[in-house]
């Protein structure tokens, strides 16, 4: 049996998943592993020591290696490296979600220039089975939108909120305890890492390259408790949504954001660090993915997936599968923030004072915005009101005209409402 080579780039929670798993295969060999610190512990049984350097550059450059798997993250080391390695004639598989957005483009018009592919399963969903179904039981469908909870820290920290009526620091502060969330929580909780994944996503659902810096983000910092009971009384619960949308001018609304989202959704039944994406598209309807979106072993079967789908082509084919491979033309024309049209959660203090009511419905009707509920539950000791409004559709950019015009209030928080 001729077994097909790798080199892993990574031996943190996703390399030894895949180690692991990799054990059992004996069409594949590993052949090095590069890491950060030799000397570090490792808890994984049958680790050959010899196989470890900590020069990711003996992988690239190794001849013997038909598969670099990078699972190191960020974009510097690993878009040079992954450039070089596919120079040599490595095929690639990596679970680098932020690598894909910024650098995509360049990557895989330089693996189609050597004859060589990029497989990325585990970048998007971690264990969700979301790219291969795309690229070929999907093929036939003219994917429009996509509404997916893509980050499993932000998700464990709203459904936590929710269920145990408290802030999102007490929150936040409990998800690092428990180690759902980094030390430095940036990239997760200010949407950067959800903003990687359906920049990457959307271009492959909707054939069209989507650019990370037309993506709208915004993150869960802001949300407060009381916006989340209030949310439940209304029906509704409140999710960090990455959604994308494309007209038939190819003009592509792509976006992460927190949402209201109605409690007969699906989407609004998906909590803690759970992970679903629904997908719509001509003809197949409405289809929705859901399952574990991180963590060793999800994100580990993603990759040794996509390891063996390589060999099961590999040294038979001269083009090997042709059908995961990039095949944008062109790019998705993009469609600002405050182009947008949304339905808004937008909640105000105010003084209790006889006309403030009208004067809010006087304002969204001179920007031609109708309100759907517009109510006032409780006044303050030092007599001030909490006025909740929920709009009808209306664009972005009069929204933001509306806030203005609010003086004498303070807008406490405004959130979209999903349809």
């Amino acid at each position: 049996m001729n077994k097909t080579k790798i080199g892993i780039i990574g031996l943190g929670t996703v390399g030894s998943g895949v180690f692991k798993t990799l054990k059992n295969f004996s069409n594949i060999e590993i052949v090095k592993i590069s890491v950060k610190n030799l000397d570090k512990p490792r808890n994984i049984d049958g680790l050959d020591k010899s196989l470890l350097t900590d020069n990711s550059m003996e992988i690239v450059n190794n001849p013997d290696i038909d598969v670099v798997v990078e699972l190191m993250g960020g974009v510097n080391p690993a878009y040079e490296l992954l450039t070089e390695a596919i120079k040599n004639g490595k095929h690639i598989v990596t679970a680098n979600k932020e690598l894909l957005a910024k650098h995509g483009e360049e990557l895989f018009t330089l693996a189609e220039k050597h004859n060589k592919v990029i497989l990325y399963e585990a970048a998007i969903a971690g264990g969700i089975p979301l790219i291969m179904p795309i690229k070929t039981i999907l093929a036939g469908n003219k994917i429009n939108k996509i509404h997916a909870i893509l980050n499993g820290t932000t998700n464990y920290i709203l459904t936590k909120m929710d269920t145990d009526g408290v802030s999102y620091e007490e929150v936040l502060k409990e998800a690092q305890e428990l180690g759902y969330a980094e030390t430095d929580p940036t990239g997760d909780v200010e949407g950067f890492d959800a903003a990687y994944k359906i920049t990457t996503l959307a271009t492959i659902a909707f054939g069209k390259r989507v650019k990370i810096e037309n993506v709208y983000r915004e993150g869960i910092t802001k949300i407060r408790k009381e916006d989340m009971a209030k949310a439940n009384e209304l029906g509704y619960k409140i999710k960090l949504i990455a959604t994308a949308t494309i007209d038939e001018q190819d003009r592509a609304d792509v976006r992460v954001h927190p949402m209201l989202v109605s409690k007969n959704a699906s989407l609004a039944h998906i909590n803690y660090v759970t992970n679903a994406i629904e997908i719509t598209g001509n003809p197949v309807g409405t289809v929705v993915l859901s399952g574990a979106g991180a963590g060793e072993f999800p994100t580990a079967s993603s990759v040794v997936g996509d390891i063996l789908a390589i060999n099961s082509e590999i040294n038979k084919n001269e083009y090997i599968l042709p059908m995961m491979r990039c095949r944008h033309e062109s790019n998705a024309i993009p469609v600002k923030i405050e182009d947008t049209f949304n339905k808004y959660y937008i909640s105000i203090t105010a003084p209790n004072a006889i006309g403030v009511i009208a004067k809010i419905g006087t304002i969204c009707a001179n920007k031609n915005i109708s309100l759907s509920s517009i109510l006032q539950k409780e006044v303050f000791e030092n007599n001030n009101a909490e006025i909740t409004v929920i709009t009808e559709k209306c664009q972005e950019k009069l929204i933001r005209e509306v806030v203005e015009e609010l003086k004498n209030c303070t807008v406490d928080s405004i959130i979209r409402v999903a349809e």
